[in-house]
């Protein structure tokens, strides 16, 4: 929807918190004011406001009012999963691409951090990997570890989006493989070249790390092939 100002009403009422310097947590114009200040209907205001509720920048607390949000990458969790799962071969090539795309960002990034990781941030990454072969969640809290001394939160949010839009879809790959050893080995690799503060070690243990999880979603995306390549 237009406004008679040019530009949508979600458009303008962005414009408007950064004009205002509204930072998140900050309470947004009343109803009737942005009504006043955008020329629209009551119903044009409302329908903006929960579109922008919906990518999470602004935040309606009932019986409060309606405050500038977080915007968390969170919200692109369903619409990313279900572009994965809509993709041809039932998504096995976008959950690649993801996949591929995290790569990319972590490569990018760990040999900075093995330059930087200070000692305890090493012992608590050691005790993650111990913790890994009864704790499933212990994988993504050692991801998110691994990068926070980078201060950048983008970059948390980012992997964080993946890892869980990865395993939503996980299925789509077939039965669950049994790998703990696997994967502990290979961030005992990682924690050893951060320990070592060697930037080359470092990424070439997150190569292997990854050449792992993408041998899974390779072995994937030939069973079809496979399959239809028997003789009938």
């Amino acid at each position: 929807m237009r406004t008679r100002n040019g530009g949508s009403l979600q458009e303008r009422i962005v414009a408007l918190i950064h004009e205002r310097g509204l930072a998140p947590g900050a309470p947004m114009p009343t109803e009737p004011q942005l009504m006043d200040l955008l020329g629209a209907s009551r119903n044009s205001v409302r329908e903006a406001v929960r579109a922008l509720q919906a990518l999470g920048i602004v935040e309606i607390r009932h019986g409060y009012g309606t405050f500038v949000g977080q915007a968390s990458l969170d919200v692109l969790t369903p619409s990313l999963a279900f572009r994965v799962r809509s993709g041809p071969g039932g998504g096995i090539r976008a959950l690649h691409d993801l996949v591929e795309v995290r790569e990319l960002i972590e490569i990018g990034l760990i040999g900075e951090v093995a330059r930087t990781t200070s000692g305890p941030r090493i012992a608590a990454l050691d005790a993650l990997v111990t913790a890994m072969d009864r704790d499933p969640e212990a994988d993504r809290a050692f991801h998110s570890l691994l990068y926070e001394s980078c201060g950048n939160e983008l970059v948390l949010q980012l992997i964080g989006l993946f890892w869980d839009v990865y395993h939503q879809v996980e299925p789509v790959l077939g039965p669950p493989e049994e790998r703990t050893a696997e994967i502990v080995t290979n961030h005992r690799r990682i924690v050893a070249a951060l320990r070592a503060r060697d930037p080359e070690a470092a990424r070439e243990a997150m190569r292997l790390h990854f050449r792992d999880v993408k041998a899974r979603v390779a072995r994937a995306e030939a069973r079809p092939v496979e399959a239809g390549a028997e003789p009938t």
